[in-house]
């Protein structure tokens, strides 16, 4: 089998890019509440359909159409974890995960009610665009979707450090008890933190949606991968996530070569099993260790 090699890698580092851009709500909501949010799917499938009716019905430009998407899912995981996820913050682990499996559920439901089981696309003037670098053919929409996940990461990564908020949702990931004391109001940060991890699941659905098809099932898969990718990179560490996403993305390029295409997904399954046995605080956890050696 002839494989172009830097044609491959250039593929792999491109979708970690939106690998990291899916899994970076999983590691904020579970890093500020501790809860699996197994509604993250839905999230993503239901971002799609609307930057579907925006791009397709509406003509609206599809790198605007995430401006649009983004508010909406923020606003909508504010008033879920407000209004439904607060209630089962203080019972045990397994409410929240089925409480968010269950709407995860009811989403899909609700979107075979709506737009039927029928697989949709986007095709615009960008879907087929591409241009040569390296002697290779890059997708544009690809490379779009690898810079917005590269800007994602500044943003949140400053965000976090250097902002009021963002300090609070950092300490309140940290220790709750201990940032009321100081006069921090955790239920609203996790209020933010929840609304802004389901934002960038909205967000990571919209560019989803311009490379792949999708139907209500849709983000099933890519909710595996963003569990793999959170574990490998570290469960609460941002940055991990984006090491996670291209060390996934590169083992599955890789093992087109080494074992064949259609074993990718046992390669993401293999690594997960295989991070949380020989080291569960992922990739960041063990860089911190062997500073403190």
């Amino acid at each position: 089998m002839n494989i172009d090699l830097p044609a491959l890698l250039i593929g792999a580092i491109l979708l970690a890019g939106l690998y990291a851009t899916m899994s970076y709500g999983l590691a904020l909501i579970y890093g500020v509440m501790k809860i699996v949010n197994l509604a993250h799917a839905g999230v993503m499938m239901w971002a799609a359909y609307m930057a579907y009716l925006l791009i397709a019905r509406l003509g609206v430009n599809p790198y605007l159409a995430p401006l649009f998407i983004v508010p909406v899912f923020f606003f909508l995981g504010v008033l879920l974890q407000r209004y439904v996820v607060r209630r089962v913050m203080t019972a045990p682990p397994i409410a929240s995960l089925l409480l968010l499996f269950g709407i995860w559920l009811m989403m899909q439901n609700i979107a075979y009610l709506i737009f039927s089981g029928d697989t949709r696309a986007i095709t615009t003037r960008y879907t087929l665009a591409t241009f040569q670098a390296w002697g290779t053919s890059i997708s544009v929409n690809r490379l779009v979707v690898f810079v917005v996940g590269v800007l994602a990461l500044v943003i949140l990564q400053q965000f976090l450090g250097h902002t009021y908020t963002g300090k609070a949702i950092r300490a309140t990931a940290q220790d709750s008890d201990a940032s009321k004391l100081v006069g921090i109001n955790t239920d609203r940060i996790m209020e933010i933190a929840f609304g802004i991890g389901i934002a960038l699941a909205g967000l990571a659905g919209s560019l989803m949606a311009m490379i792949f098809a999708f139907d209500p099932d849709f983000g099933r898969s890519h909710l595996l991968k963003g569990f793999c990718i959170v574990v490998l990179g570290g469960l609460e560490s941002i940055i991990g996530v984006a090491l996670g996403a291209l060390v996934l993305a590169l083992a599955e390029a890789l093992s087109i070569i080494w074992i064949m295409p259609a074993l990718q997904d046992f390669v993401s399954f293999a690594i997960l099993v295989g991070v949380l046995v020989l080291m569960p605080e992922g990739m960041m956890g063990l860089v911190a260790k062997l500073k403190r050696s």
